[in-house]
């Protein structure tokens, strides 16, 4: 599948999930999550992801997912805004991993 072909060190197998012998289906709704992920990166993030945040755009992903059936979700902002104003505000800087600069200013 094109989607594996970008990582490194792994061969990808295709095997039809459908065709697969009763008792048989490894991880049966991972593509399906895996094409949710980059449906909302290309459609939210318009493919403009870098490898610095990529956990931070996880973490958001992980988050939405996890609270997509829940019968409260309006409460869901109210709470995040009642998080915001009761802790100290972060700066950018804390928020990023410090980059490391090799000899010549080259990482």
């Amino acid at each position: 599948m094109p989607a594996y072909r970008e990582l490194s060190g792994y061969a990808h197998e295709h095997q039809v999930q459908r065709r697969q012998p009763k008792g048989e289906h490894l991880l049966p709704r991972v593509h399906r999550v895996v094409s949710l992920l980059k449906r909302w990166l290309l459609g939210t993030h318009q493919g403009a992801v870098g490898h610095d945040h990529l956990d931070a755009y996880l973490d958001e992903f992980t988050f939405r997912f996890n609270r997509r059936t829940s019968a409260s979700r309006g409460k869901v902002f109210y709470r995040l805004v009642q998080q915001a104003v009761q802790v100290d505000p972060a700066p950018f800087p804390t928020l990023v991993k410090p980059q490391s600069i090799g000899v010549g200013g080259v990482k």
